[in-house]
């Protein structure tokens, strides 16, 4: 399963504020400005309003008549500036000349002193109108109370198009300066973020084998992790080689013990007593050997350790088990490329194919195969993945997990301790590796295991 890195959540996180917090912004300035421009609308159509009013010169109580001049767009048919008077019953005794044409709608008549402001559509177009009207309340020329309502009405293009470009110029200065501060946050977190990338590299470099130890110079953050990390390499390390160096001293003191013990019983008349101190005598020196080859071999995966290339390695066993087995005149097949390369210790990665090989040269009738090759897919802990198989009799699926347990063996008539494969299980279980028993397509046993690798190239 994929992880995204730290750069991609922190960026993808940023922008998700940035961006709705420029959305929050753009939804506010909006707002603002179409206030303001209506604002400025009404400012407009009441200026035009005082105008027709003071230009207005009431006759009756039912009629009006503008004499004062009106401005030219009022004269104008379809100018976008209309107007209208009208009488308290709602009848329009005056229209201006601009409407001809339209169907203007001003709205209902209304009562002294009201006012009303509203946008409005021109019936069967796409006109929008914003329309003003007031009610004014004179006398006449018999000095009789009359209420008129005054409308004007002007097209909304020109405030359309103002709302629209307004938009368009901020939608496209918010939409540059994210970027430009998404761009900048990239910039600024690769940087504070290298450091980071220069430890997870220096990691995997320990890993692979090509570094024993982390750099120096880290910011103050991570200095206490890097020390800490150190500190654990060198003491992986030092268990490592007390354990191996343990282990030794013990299995090589108890040796010579059990070898005076024995030289003893041979000296003296054996019973049925002796017979069986000699038989767990044998079984203590099988034991000593097992535990004598374990410390000989640092085991498990050390941090840092450097590739073994395997190809050397598989060639030097491959001339001494032709030797051993000369009589079989076997076909000892290799197919390893020559990058091909083992994490960990020499004497692990011998002491694994001895073993096996030894295995597959016993039981082959005359042919025994290894092939080696890195899944570049994998994580380099089980990159490397290695097969080895022979021609003999096999061993049976019931038989195969009791093969890898100590002492246990698939044939008990054939001479031998029963401790080779389970050793090679608990090296290969030392580096997080994985064994697997199955039937070689040449007939007899196969054995695939799993283990820390890497290309030398």
């Amino acid at each position: 399963m994929s992880r995204a890195s730290l750069t991609r959540r922190l960026l993808l996180t940023v922008f998700s504020v940035i961006l709705l917090f420029f959305a929050l912004t753009i939804f506010l300035l909006d707002y603002l400005f179409r206030q303001a421009a209506e604002q400025g609308l009404r400012e407009v159509l009441d200026a035009q309003m005082v105008a027709l009013i003071a230009a207005a010169d009431p006759d009756s109580q039912e009629s009006v008549t503008p004499t004062a001049a009106l401005e030219t767009r009022l004269n104008t048919p379809g100018s976008g500036l209309y107007a209208e008077i009208r009488s308290a019953s709602g009848e329009a005794i005056w229209r201006s000349q601009s409407t001809t044409g339209s169907d203007v709608q001003f709205g209902p008549p209304l009562e002294a002193g009201e006012r009303s402001f509203f946008f409005t559509q021109v019936a069967g177009t796409r006109v929008r109108l914003a329309v003003a009207s007031r009610s004014i309340v004179w006398d006449d020329l018999h000095g009789q109370p009359a209420r008129f309502t005054f409308s004007i009405a002007s097209s909304l293009d020109v405030y359309d198009a103002q709302l629209a470009s307004f938009r368009q110029r901020m939608v496209g200065w918010f939409v540059g300066l994210a970027i430009l501060l998404i761009a900048t946050l990239a910039l600024l977190m690769r940087w504070l973020l290298k450091p980071v990338r220069r430890l997870e590299r220096e990691i995997k470099e320990v890993e692979a084998g090509t570094r024993e130890q982390l750099g120096e110079s880290w910011p103050r953050e991570l200095t206490a992790v890097t020390s800490n990390l150190n500190a654990l390499l060198e003491g992986e390390r030092t268990r490592i080689r007390r354990y191996r160096d343990t282990l030794g001293n013990l299995a090589h003191s108890l040796k010579t013990p059990l070898a005076v013990m024995r030289q003893t019983l041979g000296a003296a008349k054996q019973g049925d007593a002796g017979a069986a101190l000699n038989v767990e005598i044998d079984r203590m020196t099988g034991i000593i050997e097992h535990q004598m080859k374990r410390a000989a071999t640092s085991g498990g995966v050390l941090l840092g350790q450097a590739p073994v290339p395997l190809a050397p390695v598989v060639s030097e066993l491959r001339v001494a088990l032709l030797k051993v087995y000369g009589n079989k005149d076997l076909l000892f097949q290799v197919v390893i490329a020559p990058d091909v390369a083992f994490i960990g210790d020499r004497a692990d990665l011998t002491e694994m194919l001895g073993n096996l090989l030894d295995n597959a040269c016993k039981w082959a009738r005359e042919r025994v195969r290894i092939e080696a090759s890195l899944d570049a897919s994998t994580d380099s802990r089980a990159a490397l993945r290695l097969c080895i198989e022979d021609d003999g009799i096999g061993i049976a699926e019931a038989d195969r997990a009791r093969v890898l347990v100590r002492g246990g063996r698939a044939d008990e008539a054939t001479p031998g301790h029963g401790i080779g494969l389970s050793m090679v299980q608990d090296t290969v279980a030392l580096y997080g590796g994985n064994m697997r028993i199955d039937a070689s397509p040449l007939g007899g046993a196969r054995f695939e295991l799993k283990l820390p690798g890497r290309s030398q190239v």
